[in-house]
């Protein structure tokens, strides 16, 4: 899992949505940068209805919607990353500033594990020039079984917030 961003991150990537809702013509609202600001504090994946519940526990009034409607936003604008984990698994993740990196899921108990490995680069570079292209993004998904299936029963029944 990857670990909040900076200050500083979060005064850019602010910058930048700001920016892309001027030129896009879209509104900039209150609730719409806290929104970007609790995806740059998220330490990982989450999903729009853990967003959602989050912000109002912690006192954050914002609509399911504006939620959605943000990520969309953020996602048209390159600084989240939607992942598909699983038959009904969408999960967001910051995508500014953040390194390159793949998944590995389980199928049971739905653990994410991030992982990070130089070949795959290296397989990008050798593709590039093999097929004369310039690759903008790649996504890697192995999908497993926890070997401690104890364990896993465990992950899978608790509740996730």
């Amino acid at each position: 899992m990857a670990a909040p961003a900076s200050e500083d991150l979060i005064v850019e990537v602010k910058e930048i949505f700001q920016k892309y809702l001027k030129e896009k013509k879209h509104r900039q609202t209150p609730e719409r940068l806290m929104v970007l600001e609790k995806v740059y504090r998220a330490d990982g994946h989450f999903d729009a209805d853990e967003m959602y519940f989050q912000m109002n526990k912690t006192g954050n009034q914002v609509s399911r919607a504006t939620v959605y409607n943000t990520l969309d936003l953020l996602l048209e604008c390159g600084l989240v990353q939607k992942q598909q984990f699983g038959k009904n698994q969408s999960k967001y993740e910051r995508a500014y500033a953040y390194r390159q990196h793949d998944h590995i899921i389980c199928n049971e108990c739905g653990q994410v594990i991030e992982f990070c490995d130089p070949r795959i680069q290296e397989i990008k570079t050798m593709l590039e020039e093999i097929h004369n292209l310039s690759i903008e993004g790649h996504s890697l998904h192995f999908y497993a079984k926890c070997k401690d299936s104890a364990s896993c029963k465990e992950k899978k029944n608790s509740p996730r917030v």
